[in-house]
């Protein structure tokens, strides 16, 4: 059984069926992503695996048991940073430890040791306003990944960045990714982003979101972002003739 497993996963909000029969996997370890076209479901599949929409038809299974029955599953980051303007970056850093009880003095020694490999040292006294927006990614990654939970979910979060410093951001996160292999579900809307930083690719069709393809990334890291290689370039084609013929079928 995979790490994460959903079968036949559908969800109707209201009058609208938003998912329909979703059936997808993540193995321990893995890098995934979920590309549709906008509208078409895929952060309502975010919604359902933290606990915000409640499973309505199919299974899903999380670490060989149903996602019901675990807890803390998940560390989730957003498009947006989310950092807390009154609070300095350590304080930021530390608080969802916190919050899982951790005492302050213990979250901070666990952060701190974190903060050069994530290009924040020196920075933990500042204020969110006071950085970049891709060193605010860069903590807000942090601040996910120290929860220490067993799978990371990514919900476009180098969408909100100007196209430089997505480049930056895609290049330095595969390497971060490349050192910690965190089992990782990422939600985008850009094709080169998903070849360059995933393993497979499972593309949504437009609502009620369907699984119509799987794409397997069988490309050696590291991935260059800004000037992928012809078997790249070739899986971007397929994929965006894939999307394409979809927005033919579905105007």
């Amino acid at each position: 059984m995979s790490f994460l497993e959903m079968e036949n996963v559908s969800v109707t909000l209201g009058d609208t069926a938003v998912l329909e029969k979703i059936s997808m996997r993540v193995e321990e370890g893995e890098f995934v992503s979920i590309l549709g076209p906008s509208g078409a479901g895929k952060s309502t599949l975010f919604r359902l695996l933290t606990g915000g929409l409640p499973l309505q038809g199919g299974r899903i299974s999380f670490g060989g048991e149903p996602l019901a029955a675990r807890k803390n599953g998940f560390a989730f980051m957003p498009q947006r940073d989310a950092l807390m303007p009154w609070r300095r970056i350590i304080d930021n850093l530390t608080l969802g430890l916190e919050v899982q009880g951790t005492r302050r003095r213990e979250a901070r020694a666990k952060v701190m040791p974190l903060l050069a490999d994530f290009g924040l040292e020196g920075f933990a006294d500042h204020y969110p306003a006071q950085l970049s927006g891709g060193m605010r990614q860069r903590a807000a990654l942090l601040r996910t990944v120290v929860l220490g939970r067993p799978m990371q979910l990514l919900d476009e979060p180098f969408g909100a960045l100007d196209a430089l410093t997505r480049i930056q951001m895609q290049r330095w996160f595969e390497a971060r990714w490349q050192k910690a292999r965190w089992t990782s579900l990422l939600v985008t809307h850009d094709i080169r982003e998903a070849v360059a930083l995933s393993d497979r690719i499972y593309v949504l069709s437009p609502r009620p979101a369907r699984v119509i393809a799987e794409f397997a990334v069988p490309i050696p890291r590291p991935r260059l972002v800004e000037a992928p290689g012809a078997q790249a370039h070739a899986i971007e084609s397929e994929l965006l003739e894939t999307l394409l013929q979809q927005t033919r079928e579905h105007p």
